[in-house]
């Protein structure tokens, strides 16, 4: 057996007062339901962190490329670490040592 499949087609707006009127309820629908902004995290700006994403940077070097580096498996660890999130300290010393960075722990 064929299967017929048929497109829907929407017939163009007869006037220009058909077009100002469609018009005017797609701006009252944006008025009343405005897009959102996806949100996005972003690198932390102080800390362990951002020295290690302004490292990265400094040797133009690709989260893949620091993770090869570091013998880490995934990339996205990589960004986790200058993001801010949770990550292994095993990890952030792995990191740190492919840069060429030295992680010490000192008292406050």
């Amino acid at each position: 057996m064929k299967k017929t499949t048929r497109r829907i087609r929407r017939r163009a707006p007869d006037s220009p007062e058909e077009l100002k009127r469609l018009q005017e309820i797609r701006e009252k629908v944006r008025l009343e339901f405005p897009p959102l902004d996806p949100p996005r995290l972003k690198p932390a700006t102080a800390g362990i962190a951002a020295r290690i994403r302004a490292a990265r940077e400094a040797q133009g070097l690709t989260w893949y490329a620091v993770a090869k580096r570091a013998g880490i498996p995934n990339p996205s660890t990589v960004r986790d670490i200058e993001y801010g999130r949770d990550t292994k300290l095993s990890s952030v010393e792995a990191v740190a040592d492919a840069l060429g960075l030295r992680l010490e722990l000192v008292e406050v």
